[in-house]
C-alpha cells in the first residue's frame, strides 16, 4: 500500500472515510499489480486533483471497454481482474479506478445509475434485449473535501468510432454523460440513481441482470465471434445506429 495513505481517520462531512481508503474483495487496492500500476501512473508528484486526473485517463484508455464478454462471478468483477485483462465494461472500470486511487490514498468509492441510450450496437441491444442500461458504473474520488464523479468507462478510441465526445475529467467538476454526440443528437440519459457504495453490491447487480436481461444471463453474457470496437465502427455510420442514437 502506499505510504501517502494517512494513518488517521480521516472524516468528509461527517462520514468517515476509512471504508473508502481500505482495500476490498471487488476494490483490491492491495493488489500488487493494482499498486504497481497506480503509483506508475502517479509517480511521484503533483497533489490529489493530479493524481486523480492522471489514474482516470490511465484507465480510461489502457482498458478497452468491451461488453461483448462480461464475467458475471465474483473474481470476474475485481479490479485487479479487470486490469489483468486489460479490458472492461463500465462496472468493472469503475472499480479500478476506485482501487488505483485508494492505492495513492485517494478516498474512493463506487455509484451507479440506470441509463438509456448507452454507447451500444445492434448487436447489443438485440442480445440484451433493451436500450436500457441498469447499474452503470462510475466512480466517485474525494478531492478538495468533497466527493467528485468519474465515468472512466469508454476508451478514446472507442468514443471516436462511435462519433461521440470522449468524457473528460478536470478533478473538480463530475464527469458523468454528454446528453448529445458530437453531431448534436441525443446520446445519453440517466433515468434512476441507484446511490454510492464503497464496494460493489455484486449480489443487486446479479439480481438486476437476472431481471432485465434473462436472455444475456442465459448465454453467460457472452456475444460470440464479435468484436464491440469493431461493430461501432460498422454501426455507426448506419441507419441502424443512429435511429438508437435518437430515441
Amino acid at each position: 500500500m502506499s505510504d501517502r495513505i494517512s494513518t488517521q481517520a480521516p472524516v468528509l462531512d461527517g462520514q468517515n472515510l476509512e471504508p473508502t481508503l481500505a482495500p476490498s474483495y471487488f476494490i483490491d487496492s492491495d493488489n500488487a499489480a493494482v499498486q504497481t500500476f497506480a503509483e506508475g501512473v502517479v509517480g511521484n508528484g503533483g497533489d490529489d486533483i493530479d493524481r486523480g486526473v492522471q489514474l482516470y485517463y490511465a484507465v480510461r484508455d489502457s482498458i478497452r471497454y468491451d461488453p461483448y464478454d462480461i464475467n458475471c462471478t465474483p473474481e470476474g468483477f475485481r479490479a485487479s481482474t479487470c486490469l489483468e485483462r486489460a479490458r472492461g465494461f463500465c462496472i468493472t472500470k469503475a472499480a479500478l479506478l476506485a482501487a488505483s486511487a485508494r492505492a495513492v490514498g485517494i478516498p474512493s468509492r463506487v455509484g451507479y445509475g440506470d441509463v438509456r441510450n448507452h454507447l451500444a450496437t445492434p448487436r447489443l441491444i438485440e442480445f440484451m434485449g433493451t436500450d436500457e442500461f441498469v447499474f452503470h458504473g462510475y466512480t466517485e474520488l474525494s478531492l478538495e473535501g468533497r466527493w467528485v464523479k468519474a465515468t472512466p468507462a469508454f476508451n478514446l478510441s472507442l468514443c471516436e468510432r462511435f462519433g461521440v465526445l470522449p468524457l473528460e475529467f478536470d478533478g473538480r467538476e463530475d464527469s458523468l454523460f454528454h446528453p448529445y454526440d458530437a453531431a448534436g443528437r441525443r446520446h445519453m440519459e440517466y433515468v434512476r440513481q441507484r446511490g454510492s457504495y464503497d464496494e460493489i453490491p455484486f449480489d443487486d447487480i446479479m439480481a438486476a441482470f437476472h431481471k432485465y436481461y434473462p436472455r444475456a444471463m442465459e448465454r453467460g453474457f457472452r456475444v460470440q465471434d464479435a468484436d464491440f470496437e469493431s461493430d461501432a465502427g460498422q454501426d455507426s455510420n448506419s441507419e441502424e445506429g443512429q435511429s438508437l442514437e435518437q430515441q
